[in-house]
């Protein structure tokens, strides 16, 4: 199985072209771009994007119903090669959830590539057992798995949602592999030996993804190693200095992934 490490657009500074530069250079297969109301330039993301040789991967809010198409059509002018959302609100009755669901799922049949549901803390997948309800109900929903909000919030690692964890994994057509920890969505440094049960827990999930997507004869694995700046990533006291460079963070992510989910 071919496995594609993309570079989240998320914490870095300078001009765009550089940026897109140092993330070929690095060896990442393409970026992945959060969008708010149509920042950045999609004209100039997908001409970089091509110069560079890198694919791109399109994320943003999708909160209501009449957010829906309006959301849809500005992700497309990116020409991403999928779509990631992150859909509804935690404050949704499942009924509301599912009507927003049956809208979402109806007007992503039109467009060209897929568009998948983040499991993210605050919107509709916020908890394993909440999107096992929706995967439930809806056998056409996928999902980009984060499962570092899901840790946050049930404040441990959820071994006790296994039929859940086994649900989403197989519906997961994309990973932000951002290790999470029991009282936050990252933490400092997924190197440091601290954090070595988180880092094992997630990455148990990462290759059941990838084990799943090999037996649905899925070719290619994009995975996004998304830690992001702060508050995201710690910062000391007083002085919002990050504990760590979050550069270097993601390019250990990145190799650790190759070694743990390429093919032997």
């Amino acid at each position: 199985m071919k496995l594609d490490v993309y570079k989240a657009l998320w914490g870095m500074t300078g001009p765009l072209e550089a940026q897109l530069e140092q993330i070929a250079a690095a060896g990442y297969a393409g970026i992945e771009v959060w969008v708010d109301s149509g920042i950045p330039d999609p004209q100039q993301i997908r001409r970089l994007a091509e110069n560079y040789r890198l694919r791109v991967i399109v994320a943003t809010v999708m909160p209501s119903i009449e957010s829906i198409q309006p959301t849809l059509q500005m992700l497309s002018e990116y020409a991403p090669v999928l779509m990631n959302v992150q859909s509804g609100r935690d404050a949704m009755t499942f009924d509301e959830g599912c009507a927003f669901l049956e809208v979402a799922l109806e007007s992503a049949a039109h467009v060209d590539v897929p568009v998948l549901h983040e499991t993210h803390r605050g919107k509709l997948l916020f908890t394993p057992w909440t999107t096992a309800a929706y995967l439930h109900r809806f056998p056409e929903l996928y999902i980009t798995a984060d499962y570092s909000h899901w840790v946050n919030v049930c404040e441990r690692l959820p071994n006790d949602q296994a039929e859940a964890l086994a649900l989403a994994n197989g519906r997961a057509r994309h990973v932000h592999a951002r290790v999470g920890y029991e009282e936050g969505p990252q933490v400092p440094d997924p190197s440091a030996p601290e954090y070595a049960s988180q880092l094992a827990w997630h990455e148990a999930q990462w290759r059941a993804i990838r084990d799943a997507q090999q037996s649905a004869g899925i070719e290619t694995l994009t995975i996004t190693p998304e830690y992001g700046s702060p508050s995201y990533l710690h910062t000391l006291p007083h002085t919002n200095v990050p504990v760590a460079d979050l550069w270097r963070v993601c390019l250990w992510a990145a190799q650790r992934i190759r070694e743990q989910l390429s093919d032997d």
